[in-house]
């Protein structure tokens, strides 16, 4: 078995306000995609959500205000499931809630140091 990153992707600073009832049931979805993903037993981490703010260290010690504010599209979240192949990884990201909202699932595969 081998480790899978899912890097979650959107636009989120132009998604339309949801209601607390659509947040919850967004939330919900969300939520039974990773519990079936954790049923099988193929959940490394869990869906994390990232902070809009960061830092982006570069060489020479310069540290700047990140994320990249100048892209549209901004990393939301992660996951790390464990499947025999890339193909068996894409299968379960393709069930990601966050096609709802126009985003995106990347999928890159871990290699341990």
């Amino acid at each position: 078995m081998k480790d899978f990153l899912f890097v979650f992707r959107a636009d989120y600073a132009n998604q339309p306000k949801s209601s607390p009832e659509e947040m919850q049931a967004v939330t919900k979805l969300w939520m039974d995609w990773i519990g079936g993903i954790a049923a099988q037993n193929k959940l490394t981490s869990a869906g994390n959500r990232l902070t809009s703010g960061g830092k982006v260290v570069r060489p020479k010690n310069v540290v700047t205000d990140g994320p990249y504010t100048e892209i549209k599209e901004l990393i939301g979240g992660y996951s790390i499931v464990k499947t025999a192949t890339m193909d068996e990884a894409v299968e379960i990201a393709k069930g990601c809630p966050i096609f709802m909202i126009g985003g995106n699932v990347e999928v890159r595969e871990i290699n341990p140091m």
